[in-house]
């Protein structure tokens, strides 16, 4: 039932811990989903260094899908918008032929609080590989929830349990959001070739295995799985059908390393817009030298 256990790499980006868990060596991929990191927890006393914002970066061939459990950050990309995020609510960004964006922690950094959340990277199809950048916002009550047995859910992306989110996806997936008091079930169906579910917070029993927060179990396809909760558990719920192989590489990824490439010599050079009104730093490829004073174009 179990074909992977991954566990979180927990990595600092600056004063900030992420943990780590796709990509990994052992399976890059769950259905379309690339790249999982889980933003902290982490607790912020206010006026904290803007070193711990996360500077204008690029990416190509991917949507990225920010969701918060708690806190607040600002994105802002070279498409023109701002959009704050706040718990429950999803920011979906599709970079298709090339966007830049930042994410920076200004709420935070004026109040001070906690920051706990999820950003996945989905990788495009093909056919949507170099389609035009765009951006969409979702508050909480847009998405469908279910509420009973000890089980809270929430559809954030895709099609499972008989519902439909409404964010625009361009591949069939599944993203769920589940809470699940202690003594609690519930099941995962096996409609999807490739499915996985990532322990936030608590301790869960499959298959007569416990598992701890911070750890990703991938499913073998064509069986449901029984999900029980030993504690009050917090669990991401991802998958859908897989696009074939793609490389990724920093901030970018593509069906060709060729195209990875050259998306790199763009950013090198200064070929890549910045967001607007946050344009005077950003992001080196990684080996480059750090950015000089000023704006990039």
């Amino acid at each position: 039932m179990i074909s992977l256990v991954i566990d979180q790499r927990r990595r600092d980006l600056g004063g900030f811990e992420v943990g780590r868990v796709l990509p990994h060596h052992g399976g890059k991929m769950v259905g379309p989903f690339i790249f999982f990191d889980h933003m902290g927890p982490a607790e912020f006393q206010p006026g904290f260094p803007r070193d711990t914002d996360v500077r204008p970066h690029p990416h190509i061939g991917l949507s990225t899908l920010s969701y918060l459990f708690e806190g607040e950050m600002t994105h802002r990309d070279s498409t023109g918008v701002a959009q704050a995020i706040r718990p429950g609510e999803v920011n979906w960004m599709t970079a298709g032929s090339g966007v830049t964006h930042s994410e920076r922690f200004e709420a935070l950094r004026a109040q001070g609080g906690r920051m706990d959340g999820i950003q996945t990277w989905i990788a495009l199809p093909q056919e949507a590989e170099e389609s035009e950048p765009w951006f969409a916002h979702y508050a909480g009550a847009e998405l469908p929830t279910y509420e009973g047995s000890g089980l809270w859910a929430r559809l954030i992306a895709g099609e499972a349990f008989g519902a439909s989110s409404p964010v625009k996806v361009s591949s069939p997936l599944f993203y769920v959001h589940w809470r699940l008091d202690a003594g609690a079930t519930a099941q995962l169906a096996a409609e999807y070739p490739e499915r996985a579910a990532y322990v936030a917070e608590g301790l869960i029993e499959v298959d007569g295995r416990q598992f701890h927060g911070g750890q990703m179990l991938v499913f073998e396809a064509g069986q449901p799985v029984l999900v029980k909760a030993l504690t009050p558990a917090v669990i991401m719920l991802l998958g859908g059908e897989p696009l074939g192989e793609r490389f990724i590489e920093w901030n970018f990824v593509a069906s060709s390393r060729a195209r990875i490439d050259q998306a790199k010599a763009d950013w090198r050079a200064g070929r890549m817009k910045l967001p607007a009104g946050d344009d005077k730093e950003w992001v080196p490829l990684p080996g480059d030298p750090p950015p000089p004073a000023g704006p990039m174009s």
